[in-house]
């Protein structure tokens, strides 16, 4: 009697039984999924249909972050991944396509359709580094000189191209600061993507005499750019920034000559020195040939910016990106201005310290000194194949 009492019982429990079993088992799956959404699975012990899905799900989900990251450092003008969203299904299969297949991990890929909407260019696909931060290279291209010829005007428009990174301050690596060795000097470089071209500007360069067999010793292939200007107006715009500085120097006429009265020049006085250019050009050729220099008029920066900066770009080998539409002349300092300076959307003008009123110079002092500069500028000419024309 009392066992058939218990018999009874027994369905219901097993019944109960297998409910629990199944709670149990929607319990592990719930928990196993939750270690999977916080990236704690990869380390967990699955069986081989649960690793397929767990893999599938990473894989997916790295895939999005790299997109992510790839859109944020390229600097698309996509606005944002939401904005590009697909239908859930038409994602699910463009995302398994792509697990079955694994990108790269040395770089990302831009999605095609960013590539082909030109929203990214093709020079720089699959080149960037996961957070685009890039690396620092020794400069490619130096701006050499010349002192008071338009160097610094020069880089300021040079660095509104996106291919150009350049150093603001003048290092001086090459005449002051050699014993500090290339690593230092590495160091003051700006960080640049594959593609984009290091440079920096010292005008003190072309007039120092172990300059060029240093460069050459750091690499032979560097280009390299002198901005050149009458020496005439050099000189007293040279002078001119001293007398700022030092305003109880003497006067340009008397620095100007060692006898004024015979009016033998004092070529070691560095304002005068300097404009010897077909003096110092020679130094250079022994270490670099002609097609490497690149000789930008001073006057030209001034009265046509965009044209002499085509001709920059194309001794770079670079885009022509800097055209008339980034200049505008302002007519109080009296030279061109940017209209958006590098990541800036104002006007930038040089400072102060550019575009300064000269002192009035003896006509008879001016004219000697034309005289003076007349045969080196005519050699300068023939060495560059190229009329400035200082002596009309």
């Amino acid at each position: 009697m009392a066992f058939s009492r218990i018999s009874k019982l027994d369905p219901p429990t097993r019944g109960i039984f297998r409910k629990a079993a199944v709670m149990l088992c929607s319990l592990l799956t719930s928990l196993f999924l939750l270690h999977c959404l916080t990236d704690r699975c990869s380390t967990s012990p699955v069986s081989a249909s649960s690793g397929r899905a767990a893999g599938l799900f990473e894989d997916s989900r790295s895939l999005r972050t790299k997109r992510l990251a790839y859109e944020w450092t390229a600097g698309s003008e996509v606005t944002g991944y939401g904005s590009a969203r697909r239908s859930s299904r038409v994602l699910a299969d463009e995302r398994a396509r792509q697990v079955s297949k694994p990108p790269e991990e040395s770089f990302i890929l831009p999605p095609p359709d960013l590539v082909a909407s030109r929203k990214v260019s093709p020079r720089f696909a699959g080149k960037l580094s996961p957070l685009g931060e890039g690396s620092k290279k020794l400069p490619q291209a130096l701006i050499i000189g010349v002192k008071k010829g338009g160097t610094r005007a020069l880089l300021e428009f040079l660095r509104v191209h996106p291919d150009i990174r350049a150093v603001g301050a003048e290092p001086h690596f090459f005449d002051r600061n050699y014993d500090n060795g290339l690593e230092w000097y590495r160091e003051l470089m700006p960080k640049t993507l594959e593609g984009q071209i290091t440079m920096e500007k010292t005008p003190s360069y072309f007039v120092t005499r172990e300059a060029p067999a240093r460069i050459a010793a750091m690499s032979r292939d560097t280009k390299l750019i002198v901005v050149v200007r009458d020496p005439v107006t050099r000189a007293i715009s040279d002078y001119t920034q001293t007398l700022s500085k030092k305003p109880d120097i003497p006067s340009f006429e008397s620095l100007t000559f060692k006898n004024r009265t015979t009016g033998l020049i004092d070529t070691s006085w560095s304002a005068v020195q300097i404009g010897i250019y077909a003096k110092h050009l020679d130094n250079w050729l022994q270490y670099f040939p002609m097609e490497q220099i690149l000789f930008v008029s001073g006057e030209r920066l001034i009265s046509d910016p965009a044209g002499e900066l085509g001709r920059v770009q194309d001794f770079l080998g670079l885009k022509r990106i800097i055209t008339d539409k980034h200049f505008y002349f302002n007519q109080t300092k009296g030279f061109p201005c940017l209209k958006k300076a590098e990541g800036s959307s104002k006007p930038h003008c040089l400072g102060k310290t550019k575009g300064r009123t000269h002192p009035n110079i003896d006509p008879e002092v001016v004219q000697r000194l034309r005289d003076f500069y007349r045969p080196f500028n005519m050699k300068f000419y023939q060495m560059t194949e190229r009329f400035f024309g200082w002596d009309d």
